[in-house]
């Protein structure tokens, strides 16, 4: 069966003759698709600005250059509004498994990508700070009616001791967004690929987002976290860092509600992702409470 291509993506300037094309999967908010031309083969990702989420398209695409330019990402081939296409890449898309096997490898890149990427951004310098866009996604929450409101001061109770928790240490210039889908790995090298939400920040959201999204255990983050500070976790470090996968659940929770109002892609079930991550946090409060004694401050 065909794909029937659609006009949005065979109308693009910048095709060098007739395309092939098919539908990449993956993406709550975003369609990407892998395209071949006499030129090579791309990838054409199509998105909105999302106020509601801090999400700027021009941004995403300063970002990406920038990665590119410091050997981290595929190159930028054509940008416009709504749409940027890369240079696809022959390479394996990381699995959970893939980034706990791999925690001290995990570790160096985001060393490098922290140190070197404030050297090629452009333009202002903006900052992702969890807990500010948990308290951004409470105020959306209540202006649109959502059937999730009676979580949310709880939530909001859980991201101010998961932020008295967090330690004072350099800003770095952060990805913020890592699932393993978006680790690509080729006979060469790691790549990292989607900066919707990266900008300036701590390194322990990155540091705790890879782990929490991979399901690493103890064993597994204590490697990740002794090669990225060059030395073992103290107690400090493991709150600050246990406290902050924790942000993160909360964070993606509150992603999922925020879009169940405001998006509407194709598929996409954005209550039962946000009961998904709900579930995930009622788990991991278990496991936080053992190990630190409480969520309190």
């Amino acid at each position: 069966m065909t794909t029937q291509l659609p006009h949005h993506l065979l109308a693009l300037p910048c095709w060098s003759g007739p395309i092939t094309a098919a539908p990449l999967p993956g993406g709550l908010s975003n369609e990407s698709w892998k395209v071949t031309d006499a030129a090579g083969t791309h990838v054409a990702r199509f998105g909105r600005d999302f106020p509601v989420h801090h999400v700027e398209r021009a941004r995403e695409a300063m970002t990406a250059r920038a990665a590119h330019a410091a050997g981290f990402a595929p190159a930028v081939e054509f940008t416009a509004p709504g749409v940027m296409v890369t240079a696809f890449i022959a390479a394996r898309t990381w699995q959970a498994a893939d980034v706990r096997a791999n925690p001290r490898r995990v570790a160096e890149l985001l060393q490098r990508f922290h140190r070197e990427l404030p050297a090629h951004v452009a333009g202002t310098g903006v900052i992702f700070w969890p807990f500010h866009v948990i308290r951004d996604y409470a105020r959306t929450l209540q202006a649109g009616e959502s059937p999730f409101m009676g979580q949310v001061d709880g939530l909001l109770g859980l991201a101010a001791a998961f932020e008295a928790a967090q330690l004072p240490l350099p800003i770095v210039f952060g990805h913020h967004d890592l699932l393993p889908a978006n680790f690509l790995e080729d006979d060469e090298r790691l790549w990292l690929i989607d900066f919707e939400y990266a900008g300036f920040g701590t390194a322990m959201f990155d540091l705790a987002g890879a782990a929490a999204n991979a399901e690493m255990q103890d064993e597994e983050a204590a490697l990740l976290l002794a090669a990225y500070f060059g030395r073992e976790p103290d107690a400090a470090i493991w709150r600050a860092f246990d406290a902050m996968q924790g942000a993160a659940l909360v964070r993606e929770a509150m992603w999922a509600m925020v879009s169940d109002i405001h998006l509407a892609a194709p598929g996409a079930d954005y209550t039962a992702y946000a009961h998904d991550n709900l579930a995930k946090l009622a788990n991991f409060l278990d496991r936080y409470q053992i190990k630190h004694g409480t969520t309190a401050s």
